[in-house]
């Protein structure tokens, strides 16, 4: 899903010609992804809330959602650049690709981030 999603961006700003198309759709999915693992923190964190379970502290959480954050950025950097991507753009080009507006790939984004705001209230 997230290759699908990284050739989709990368090949809009392609198309717009701009010359720094994989750096932005490596940031795009790297953003996606770490706004992902947030989310889904705030909903375990709300879950074990509800479950009186105090495993972690609010700090180390917080440590571990910058170090898993960072590790994601590093994993996308590694994993779009150069000849993996080369090889997976390969792969998308003979399947058929589905064509998505740009303003809903940036409402993705959007929407986990208030989805965890709101979680994060909750909690």
């Amino acid at each position: 899903m997230f290759d699908s999603l990284f050739f989709i961006v990368f090949k809009h700003y392609k198309n717009l010609k701009v010359k720094k198309a994989n750096q932005f759709a490596t940031i795009y999915i790297s953003i996606l992804q770490c706004l992902i693992l947030l989310l889904l923190g705030m909903f375990f964190a709300g879950f074990f809330n509800q479950m009186n379970l105090n495993t972690l502290s609010q700090d180390k959480v917080w440590i571990l959602f910058a170090m898993a954050s960072i590790f994601i950025f590093f994993k996308n950097w590694i994993q779009y650049a150069g000849r993996k991507r080369k090889v997976l753009n390969a792969k998308m080009l003979s399947k058929k690709s589905q064509k998505y507006p740009a303003y809903m790939l940036y409402l993705l984004p959007v929407a986990c981030f208030v989805l965890s705001i709101i979680l994060w209230q909750a909690v």
